[in-house]
């Protein structure tokens, strides 16, 4: 197994929990995710490095439009 964790810092707590909030339905059953203040951390893991890339491109291109919606991300 190949496992990978981000952690992605934002303004505040709230900011943070948006995020977390709007990535949740895409990412149940593939992403664990959790709050540690103002920071996101997200773990995951996957049999093969095939697959973890393809994981972890489908979860940044989530984060990236939950930051344009909520205004921190250029769109």
């Amino acid at each position: 197994m190949i496992g990978l964790e981000l952690e992605l810092e934002y303004p505040d707590e709230s900011t943070a929990r948006a995020v977390m909030e709007a990535l949740g339905p895409d990412n149940d059953g593939y992403v664990e995710s959790r709050l540690e203040g103002s920071r996101l951390v997200l773990t995951m893991s996957a049999p093969t490095s095939g697959t973890m890339k393809n994981t972890s491109d489908d979860l940044m291109a989530c984060i990236k439009i939950a930051e344009e919606t909520i205004g921190l991300a250029p769109r």
